[in-house]
């Protein structure tokens, strides 16, 4: 590659817009931690081997592309997947495969969470994508069988003369069921596919693909700041058709031609088209607000804009000694919140500490106060601070008004 060409590479990905990432908002009395066994950053020289395998253990690709460790490195903060023709054809399992694809999968498997990845596609038709497949077992009549798949993302690079070009923008979102019947037949049931439109196709720009595996029986999706779209997995074999682990999967693959045509010689030959990138990908747990938890990751790489926040800019409650006040904060440590409640003349009712952990936290605060007070207009103030501080170094300072309201 010549130096004009990588200083251009370089650019295009530096210069990329952010879009927002994290996981969404938690339930009530839950919090998100970060995942170590399925997140990385890519920020080495080579893959990290304790998390990943830099090939599929179980498919060998989708001919005429297969899956070859030469094709994967970590390079520039970046996992590189890419795509390249081969000199000769290469025949594995009585098929023929010309073209060199790649695969990297986690070495755990994972039940539920939160998953997302910052990802730029290769200018070609080859995939881009990030999925989840594995668990399974017998299946509810004792003489069939399943296995469970969670795509959370796919696309291609470029548009084309075939019926498959939609995939090349966007994010497309599906779950299959893979069903063996007693009488040995095979089905591929899918949930309804979920899809977000974007005017320009996957290799301009670096977009964040995510998805939440709530329970075994339905999904939500988010793609960079558009609002989220929920799928039910297909239940009509079981009611609990996504009921055990999958491991993760990022592919660089080929499609089934003629559906979407498969990649030229020549762009499969040129260095600033033929590679798929990932900036990072991320993995979330959720565990009770209060849980202790070993990871620092959330530190490490800055996650959040720590901050609290509260559901509205003000709320109405009944007169009480002790006020319920839903809250949620995200940190990147263990922190502390100062909450000073003053009347309508600015006076001090009560101040008091709350220590939170680090991670994206949401439960109701339950603000005890000496007496009733009495009704009228007061101001809860939130200064986010390190453990042990003073507002001075209040990394975050928000408010809430109340209308205190005589029962």
């Amino acid at each position: 590659m010549n130096k004009i060409l990588l200083a251009v590479l370089a650019f295009c990905l530096v210069s990329t817009s952010f879009a927002q990432s994290g996981p969404p908002k938690p339930p009530v009395g839950k919090r998100w931690v970060m995942n170590p066994d399925f997140s990385d950053e890519f920020n080495g020289t080579e893959l990290d081997t304790t998390k990943w395998l830099d090939h599929h253990p179980t498919w060998k690709g989708r001919a005429p592309g297969l899956f070859m460790r030469s094709q994967v490195s970590v390079a520039d903060g970046y996992l590189q997947l890419k795509g390249e023709k081969m000199k000769q054809d290469t025949i594995v399992d009585n098929r023929t495969f010309n073209i060199k694809g790649a695969a990297v999968v986690s070495k755990k498997s994972v039940y539920l969470g939160y998953y997302e990845c910052r990802a730029k596609a290769a200018e070609t038709t080859m995939s881009c994508t990030f999925w989840f497949s594995g668990g399974g077992g017998v299946g509810p009549k004792g003489c069939d069988t399943y296995h469970q798949e969670w795509d959370i993302h796919e696309s291609i690079g470029r548009e084309g003369d075939f019926q498959g070009k939609y995939f090349a923008s966007g994010m497309h979102s599906n779950a299959h069921y893979w069903y063996t019947s007693c009488d040995k037949e095979r089905h591929d049931y899918r949930a309804a596919q979920v899809r977000f439109e974007d005017n320009e196709v996957s290799s301009k720009d670096f977009h964040v693909y995510g998805g939440w595996w709530r329970d075994e029986i339905s999904a939500s999706y988010y793609y960079d700041d558009q609002e989220p779209k929920h799928q039910r997995f297909y239940d009509k074999i079981t009611d609990k058709p996504m009921d055990k682990p999958m491991y993760m999967r990022l592919v660089h693959e080929t499609y089934p031609f003629p559906w979407i045509s498969l990649p030229t010689d020549e762009e499969l030959a040129d260095d600033s088209k033929n590679t798929l990138y990932y900036d990072w990908v991320r993995g979330y747990e959720l565990i009770n607000v209060d849980e202790s938890n070993d990871s620092a990751l959330e530190s490490e790489i800055g996650l959040y804009n720590e901050i609290v926040i509260f559901d509205s800019h003000q709320t109405d409650l009944r007169a009480s000694k002790s006020l319920k006040i839903p809250l949620s904060y995200k940190a990147n440590q263990d922190r502390e919140i100062i909450l000073r409640l003053v009347d309508a003349d600015d006076k001090k009712v009560k101040e008091i500490r709350k220590k939170v952990l680090a991670g994206y936290g949401n439960f109701e605060l339950n603000f005890k106060l000496d007496e009733k007070l009495a009704a009228g207009t007061y101001k809860l103030t939130t200064h986010l601070i390190p453990i042990e501080a003073d507002k001075k170094e209040a990394l975050d300072i928000n408010t809430l008004i109340i209308n205190i309201i005589e029962e």
